[in-house]
């Protein structure tokens, strides 16, 4: 379903919103819907996933130690922390964070891009070195020869990994406590 929205983009002022909403069924994550907010003056957007039952903070992790592993589907809500604790890596939900549908790879690539962006410009010989054992690591794991563990922390309950191997359970409240949540959702009424 597309609407017009009556309010005006948060990023250029301008009251040129188009609402994207389609609910669809992603298999072992249930029903969901995809909400995308989009502006056709400067091109802001933002897209999230709202399941249909309820949400509860929620934790999914996944040991990958295979090839096949890395097939995994991922489902992350603009709301969700993303960490592979082996390489010290994490991603927290900013203010301009989006929800997307992936697989580990995707995840893996999605780290790679971060990294090289991050050490762009460096001279810092210590920082490269730091940066290359990273992206090495990165290369073996999405080949499937480098175990490590995906997490996936968030608050609002909205990501998974989906796995016949994955590990799901509910937040604690002492970890829900140090999490960001990333953008407020916008809410408009539909003209």
């Amino acid at each position: 379903m597309q609407s017009e929205v009556d309010a005006p983009c948060p990023q250029c002022s301008v009251n040129t919103l188009t609402m994207l909403s389609m609910s669809s069924e992603i298999p072992y994550f249930g029903e969901h819907t995809q909400i995308t907010v989009m502006c056709s003056n400067c091109g802001w957007r933002h897209t999230d996933f709202i399941p249909s039952d309820g949400e509860k903070p929620g934790y999914s992790s996944l040991i990958v130690d295979s090839i096949e592993k890395v097939t995994a589907r991922v489902v992350r809500s603009s709301s969700c922390t993303i960490r592979i604790r082996e390489l010290q890596l994490e991603v927290s939900p900013g203010g301009s964070a989006t929800g997307f549908v992936t697989n580990i790879e995707g995840v893996i690539s999605r780290f790679e891009e971060a990294v090289r962006t991050a050490t762009r410009g460096i001279e810092d010989s210590e920082i490269i070195e730091k940066a290359e054992h990273i992206l090495e690591a990165l290369t073996l794991a999405k080949n499937g020869h480098e175990s490590f563990l995906v997490e996936l922390l968030d608050p609002r309950g909205r990501s998974q990994i989906i796995h016949e191997d994955a590990h799901n359970r509910e937040l604690e409240d002492s970890e829900i406590d140090v999490l960001d949540t990333g953008p407020e959702i916008p809410v408009f009424e539909v003209s």
